[in-house]
């Protein structure tokens, strides 16, 4: 029996410690797509993919740079994408943030290397100019329960301190039950000392990261679209769900338009990740929504934007592990106990 599902490509941040030897670890079948990858890096003077991946030692001060977390992320879970069980039919596919370049490539937009040269193109750009940065903040408590007051009251704060002098502050990412705040260290340290501590550990700043989705990455966008053509991208074989929960549909993509976003709108205006999630429950229905990897930690943001739309009746997050635990409708391919799920 066909189990129909979405995947889902994780953003920066989910190559971290634990994941250290991933594409080693569970594709040692892919080397040959991985050595394209290498022969990319090489070129560019950079340290290979595979070379990375099989280091002794992992630290943040290295794993947490664009222009190594991306590759590694786009390698590892392209690799994810590539490996579901044959009875599953993907019917749409979608990500978060850097995730969309990877959906390019795991929905047949893009060849895998083109993939790879778009994400290592655009996370070393992000990480030579590495301007402003990120944190997150959530607008829903522990039970998840959507709280849009909040939310508000939230997004008003933000409004204020980007009116300040010499402060920018934005939202980048709508993240499920989390916002994700860009801006400069003006405005980043306003609203860390606005807003009290939640559940001991936010606002929490994203080592790393820049001011991604907002209009201070016009810069990136600009070269990037001036070094990656338009001719690297072509129909998808799959629906690909974007960051405005617009589905671009095989046989019927303005592939120039489709460049467009990708280097234009998704690199300097707000990504919705939770309409995308939302987008694909409610055109696609699918049996499964499938994160790929490497981590684990994205699927409480998949989770979240799924109890946020009240889809099949979860409205809060103890709703959500009834019905993992009765019959699991998100795998997360990063977590050990779940992947067999998905791979067969």
């Amino acid at each position: 029996m066909t189990r129909t599902a979405v995947v889902i490509c994780p953003g920066r941040g989910t190559y971290n410690k634990p994941e250290l030897g991933y594409l080693h670890r569970h594709h040692p079948d892919k080397m040959a797509m991985f050595q394209g990858f290498d022969a990319v890096r090489s070129q560019a003077g950079q340290k290979t993919v595979t070379a990375l991946d099989a280091a002794d030692r992992y630290t943040v001060s290295t794993y947490s740079r664009g222009d190594v977390a991306s590759p590694l992320i786009y390698a590892a879970s392209l690799a994810d994408a590539q490996d579901l069980a044959e009875d599953i039919e993907v019917v749409a596919v979608t990500g978060n943030s850097m995730g969309w370049y990877i959906a390019l490539a795991a929905g047949g937009a893009v060849s895998a290397e083109a993939g790879f040269t778009i994400v290592n193109t655009m996370g070393t750009l992000m990480q030579d100019h590495l301007i402003g940065g990120q944190l997150v903040y959530p607008f829903t408590g522990d039970n998840w329960v959507n709280d849009p007051a909040r939310k508000a009251e939230l997004l008003l704060d933000v409004a204020r301190i980007n009116g300040q002098e010499g402060h920018y502050l934005g939202l980048s990412i709508d993240l499920g039950g989390m916002l994700v705040l860009a801006g400069n260290k003006a405005g980043l340290t306003a609203f860390e000392a606005s807003q009290p501590m939640a559940q001991d550990r936010f606002p929490m700043r994203l080592a790393n990261h820049a001011a991604f989705h907002t209009h201070l990455q016009a810069p990136v966008a600009a070269e990037g679209r001036a070094r990656l053509s338009a001719d690297l991208f072509g129909q998808p074989n799959h629906p690909l769900i974007d960051g405005r929960g617009k589905i671009w549909w095989p046989g019927a993509t303005d592939t120039q338009a489709l460049w467009d976003y990708t280097l234009g709108h998704q690199v300097t205006e707000p990504y919705d990740f939770t309409r995308a999630i939302q987008t694909a429950a409610q055109e696609f229905a699918p049996d499964l929504f499938i994160v790929t990897g490497p981590g684990a930690t994205f699927g409480g943001a998949v989770a979240q934007s799924l109890v946020l739309a009240d889809w099949r009746g979860m409205s809060d997050k103890a709703a959500f592990q009834v019905q993992q635990d009765t019959q699991p409708a998100l795998i997360a391919m990063g977590r050990a106990d779940q992947r067999a799920l998905a791979t067969g």
